[in-house]
């Protein structure tokens, strides 16, 4: 007879512990739910996405960082094919052509200028859903009459083309300014 009271015992208070867990559970999935809408509709405040600023940014003996092997980054720098994108030609005077290009990205959902110099711009793009942060720079070379760029991710191996979309879409608006 004992067997049968300890056996009963257990399945009368599996039930309560079995609902206390699915309680703690289905609250641990609350918060979650909540934190992610909050990064989502909080505008202006950084995600989990956002990730860290990178160190290398900036002109460096008249150019731009090069890009990580990874495929998230772009570059009028690089000499593969896979980073590789076109500078952005002008024939304007040097400050009429930054000024365009600083009205072409100001014009851009989800971007705030961080730098603007008479020869530089540092730009952070944000993404609509998730908020993660792109890093983009652009260099004047006047002797060459051209802007060279650099857009990179700052998390992820992949970028699904967003970063080489981005100079295009920036290189359309500017000549058509």
């Amino acid at each position: 007879m004992i067997g049968v009271e300890t056996l009963q015992t257990v399945e009368t208070k599996s039930p309560k512990a079995f609902q206390r867990v699915l309680v703690i559970l289905m609250s641990l999935l609350a918060i979650a739910a909540l934190s992610i809408a909050a990064f989502l509709v909080i505008p202006g405040e950084k995600t989990m996405f956002a990730g860290k600023k990178p160190t290398n940014l900036g002109a460096e003996s008249g150019q731009l960082a090069p890009c990580p092997n990874s495929p998230n980054c772009v570059s009028s720098f690089s000499q593969d094919a896979a980073h590789k994108i076109e500078p952005l030609a002008y024939n304007s005077a040097p400050a009429i052509a930054m000024a365009n290009l600083k009205s072409a990205i100001e014009s851009l959902p989800k971007t705030k200028i961080i730098t603007a110099t008479d020869n530089y711009i540092y730009a952070e793009f944000s993404s609509r859903l998730m908020g993660f942060v792109d890093d983009v720079e652009f260099l004047l070379d006047e002797k060459a009459n051209v802007i060279h760029a650099r857009s990179a991710s700052r998390l992820g191996e992949s970028d699904l083309g967003v970063n080489r979309k981005r100079i295009e879409t920036i290189r359309n608006m500017f000549d058509r300014l």
